[in-house]
Parts: structure tokens; C-alpha cells; sequence
């Protein structure tokens, strides 16, 4: 039971991190990449075991009057979180713009995530209507669609061929050519030995092949197989790019299976840790909506597991699980990987299975550790084709959407003030997320976006400089933080009352009725009147 945990969370467990190194940290360093993917495995093994195990905090009773804990003390995964990719990607450019290697670059954000993971222990230890009352569900709803918008886009880029040759496609533009300016690098993407230009068919192939084992699989797989469908369709694509070529070119490079080590462990590779003030604000952003998630999380594991949550138990486990999200954060950086929180994913395996024991959750740490230990699993990981791995992570990240849009049809949608913070919240948060160049540099162009160019700046205002453009150019920070103002300032939908009255005369006996507009504000008003 614990493996098919396991399962059901590794592809989307190894994501971010591989994300990172690969197309923003060490773009030709494999071992790097294949450290990244082990270390992100062991440290959910390490946080999914902290969280399923409920620790007395000692002394807390006395400090606080109750009883305080880390970890949940139910079946609770832990994994590295989404949340934070567009941040590191963002973050990482920034620095590198600046001239920071890129390994530093990566300790500067953990750093900085350690610190920031404090707010969420500060969280835990608050009574839950405080958080409820900032982060609503129409506010939440917001926040995890704007999300899924980012990743899916960024899943498109690895569809297609990778990241960095899809944001170089527009040097293939007709008048770039017809310019006769030379050289330009061509936007050449490379699969295993394969060269070939962004969207390329062959490439688009690969990719749609993992989204067909996803279909099969709903359709015809069992239990297992839905629960593992990501883990399943991904293997598949890599088969499918195994056993073909282009023009006796191979799609794998196997390679980076034969070097790797056979077994790893955590700090092979280290880097510094650092603070970088530009992504405070949208890490503490981050870290909010991950407190919002891990209580809905463990919500879900109370409801599929058939437990109560009017108990002083169900307090507890969200008091236990929200401290484990910091701590386990900050773990995280001190064992080199991204923050992690509770994964979601694992509510179904638990619903289908009907088997809500911890010791499942005890299994799946170690199968989680032993995987990463395990490094040549790593070196397959790094060998699978980047538009393989965008056939996975673009339907991976469309969940993240979906689950945003679940919690968005709990809401009134009839409601004028409801649609009216949808609507403006998702037009800035989409509008940005799908063209973040009105505030971010274009690759290779530091400080030339137009609403501020910095060049010439001090280091203190670039700082500055470079902190509202990661927050301005994250689609889900600053919608996120227009979805709070707004819910904060705008009144209630005036009520639509009806109310019957009866005429004498010719339509004698006969009931009228009339409409009466009862507004909260203007009968505040009349009462003082």
C-alpha cells in the first residue's frame, strides 16, 4: 500500500526540482540534475514520515495553554510543492541576470524559503477563522487557478521541445531573418541527440503519446492504475522514445543512466545559502497559499478516511500538520530541495483503497527514500526526453487549474460581487501570466522592460527593482493579492427581496407583488436618518 502512495505522487514529487536544474540552474550538468531529483525523493520521505508521525511539542501546554504538535498524525504525504516553481524560476533568472552563478543563485532562494516558512509556524498556532477570513474560497479559488494557468503554459514549453528553445522561437520570425542580422542562434531543441526546431512534430508525437496512456488508462485500468496514471503514461513515453529514433538518432540519451552512481544520499552537492530580498513578498504569498492548501488537504484525508472533524482531533492534526509544513520547509532547504507541504493527490488512493492506517504512510517515506537513495532512478528520470516529460507535466499541471476551478463552483456564481472579483483578479493574474514582459525581461535583457528600466540603478534600488518585477510578472501573487483587497473592501450583493401586498378596488383579492432592493448600506443609513 505504501508504494502505490508512492506511485501516485513521485511524478509530480520530481517535477519542480528537475524543472529547476535543468532548464534554469544547470542546463548540461546532468549529475546536478540527477542529485536535485534523489534529494527532492529523500527529503519526502523524510517530511511524509515527520507528518504522518504527531510529536508532542514539549512545554507547549504551559506556553500556550494547549497542546502543541508537529505533524498530523493522520495519513498525510508530503512532497515538494508546485507553488514555488514559478518563483525559482523567476528568482534564478534574476540573480543570473545580475551576474550570480547559478548554484548560488539556488542557495540565495532556500535561504530565503527557510525564512519565509516562518510565517506558516506562525499559522499554525493561530485560530483557523484568522486564515479563513484572508484567504476565503473565492480568494483560494483564484489563487490555485492562477497557478495551474502558469505551470500548464510552462508544461506547453516542454511539449514542444524544452523551455529555453521555446522562448527563443521568436528569432525564426520572418522579419528576424529578413533583418540579415548575424548570427542568430537558431531555437534548436535537443531530445537525447535528436536536433530539432520548437513544435516539431516528432517532438509533439513523444508528448501525445504519454496523454493517450492516460486515456487507456482511465478507461480500461484498474484501481492501481488510475491512482498511478501519471507514473504509468510517463513510462510509457519513455518506452515509446526508447524504441524509436530520427534518422538513427536516439530521443534517449542512456548515457546518463550509465553514470550515474549507484546509490547517493543528501549533500553529495551543496550550495550556499543566502537571502535575496526581491522574492520575499512573493514567497510569503507562496507560503499563504500553502497554508490554505495543507488545511483543505488534511480536510480531505479526515473526510476519506470516514473521521470526524468536529473533534479535538481534527484541531490538532491541522494544528500538527500546518507546523510540519514550515518546519519540514525549512528542512527542506537545509537538505538542499524546495520547500515541502502536503501533496493532494494521495486523498484518492486513500478513498479507493479504503486504507487510511499510518503505517501506509510510514511505508511510502521509505519507499520514497529508498528511491532516491537509489540514484540510478535519477539517471532514468534525466534521460527521458523533455517533450516526454511535457506530455506528463502539461496534464500534471492542468490539475492544479482544474482543482481551482472545483473550489470556484462552490461558490454563488450568481453573485455580481463574486463575478466582479473573478473577473478583475484572473484578468490581471492572466493577462501577465500569459505575457509577463510588461514587467519582466525578455532572456538575456536585464533591466530593459519598459515599466523599469534599471541599468544605470544602485544595487539597493535594483533590488528593489527586481522584487516588484517577480511580483508583478507571478500571475498568482499579485492576483492573488487583488482577489484579497477586493474580497476585504467590496460590500455584499444588495438582497432581492419579493413581498405580496393586496389591492382593494377593481383587482380586489388579487396579490401583487412587489420588489424591494435591500442594501446593508443605505438601511444603515435610513436608520440614522
Amino acid at each position: 500500500m505504501g508504494l502505490q502512495h508512492a506511485f501516485a505522487m513521485v511524478g509530480g514529487l520530481i517535477t519542480p526540482p528537475f524543472v529547476v536544474f535543468k532548464f534554469t540552474i544547470a542546463f548540461g550538468d546532468v549529475d546536478e540534475q540527477q542529485y536535485a531529483i534523489a534529494a527532492a525523493l529523500i527529503t519526502s520521505g523524510i517530511c511524509t514520515l515527520i507528518n504522518c508521525y504527531q510529536i508532542p511539542i514539549p512545554f507547549s501546554k504551559s506556553f500556550y495553554g494547549r497542546q502543541l504538535y508537529i505533524g498530523s498524525g493522520v495519513l498525510s504525504v508530503m512532497g515538494t510543492s508546485f507553488t514555488f516553481l514559478p518563483i525559482f524560476e523567476i528568482g534564478i533568472r534574476q540573480m543570473k541576470a545580475d551576474g550570480i552563478d547559478g548554484y548560488d543563485a539556488y542557495g540565495k532562494m532556500l535561504g530565503t524559503c527557510m525564512v519565509c516558512a516562518l510565517l506558516e509556524l506562525m499559522f499554525s498556532v493561530l485560530p483557523r477563522t484568522w486564515l479563513f477570513k484572508v484567504f476565503s474560497p473565492i480568494v483560494t479559488s483564484i489563487t490555485v487557478m492562477l497557478i495551474g494557468v502558469a505551470l500548464t503554459g510552462t508544461g506547453m514549453k516542454y511539449w514542444g521541445g524544452g523551455v529555453v528553445c521555446a522562448e527563443m522561437g521568436w528569432k525564426e520570425h520572418a522579419q528576424a531573418v529578413a533583418a540579415g542580422v548575424s548570427p542568430i542562434p537558431g531555437p534548436t531543441c535537443t531530445n537525447g541527440e535528436v536536433n530539432l526546431g520548437f513544435g516539431s512534430a516528432e517532438f509533439i508525437g513523444l508528448g501525445f503519446s504519454v496523454m493517450c496512456a492516460l486515456v487507456v488508462i482511465e478507461i480500461f485500468g484498474s484501481t492501481f492504475m488510475k491512482n498511478t496514471n501519471v507514473f504509468l503514461a510517463l513510462l510509457f513515453g519513455y518506452f515509446v522514445a526508447a524504441v524509436s529514433d530520427y534518422q538513427g538518432a536516439p530521443y534517449v540519451d542512456s548515457s546518463k543512466i550509465e553514470s550515474a552512481d549507484p546509490i547517493t544520499f543528501l549533500w553529495v552537492y551543496t550550495f550556499p545559502l543566502g537571502f535575496y530580498g526581491p522574492a520575499v513578498i512573493p514567497l510569503l504569498i507562496a507560503f499563504l497559499v500553502t497554508t490554505v492548501e495543507t488545511v483543505g488537504d488534511i480536510t480531505a484525508v479526515y473526510e476519506a478516511s470516514q473521521l470526524s472533524t468536529d473533534t479535538e482531533r481534527y484541531g490538532e492534526s491541522i494544528q500538527g500538520g500546518l507546523t510540519s509544513d514550515g518546519i519540514c520547509s525549512i528542512l527542506a532547504g537545509l537538505m538542499t530541495s524546495m520547500p515541502n507541504t502536503t501533496f493532494s493527490q494521495n486523498n484518492g488512493v486513500i478513498s479507493l483503497t479504503k486504507c487510511a492506517s499510518r503505517r501506509a504512510g510510514y511505508a511510502c517515506g521509505f519507499w520514497l527514500i529508498l528511491l532516491g537513495v537509489l540514484s540510478k532512478i535519477s539517471g532514468i528520470i534525466t534521460s527521458i526526453p523533455d517533450s516526454v516529460l511535457g506530455g506528463m507535466t502539461i496534464f500534471l499541471f492542468a490539475n492544479v487549474l482544474v482543482s481551482g476551478i472545483s473550489i470556484a463552483s462552490t461558490l454563488d456564481m450568481s453573485s455580481r460581487r463574486v463575478k466582479f472579483i473573478m473577473a478583475l483578479s484572473l484578468a490581471i493574474g492572466v493577462g501577465v501570466t500569459v505575457w509577463p514582459y510588461a514587467f519582466l525581461d525578455m532572456r538575456a535583457s536585464s533591466y530593459t522592460a519598459n515599466f523599469w528600466r534599471c541599468a544605470d540603478c544602485s544595487d539597493g534600488l535594483k533590488g528593489l527593482r527586481n522584487g516588484v518585477s517577480i511580483f508583478l510578472s507571478t500571475g498568482y501573487c499579485v492576483g492573488t493579492v487583488m482577489a484579497i483587497l477586493l474580497d476585504q473592501i467590496l460590500p455584499n450583493d444588495a438582497t432581492v427581496v419579493f413581498a405580496s401586498s393586496t389591492h382593494h378596488g377593481d383587482d380586489e383579492g388579487v396579490d401583487d407583488l412587489k420588489m424591494k432592493v435591500e442594501d446593508p448600506d443605505i438601511d444603515a443609513i435610513e436608520e440614522e436618518a
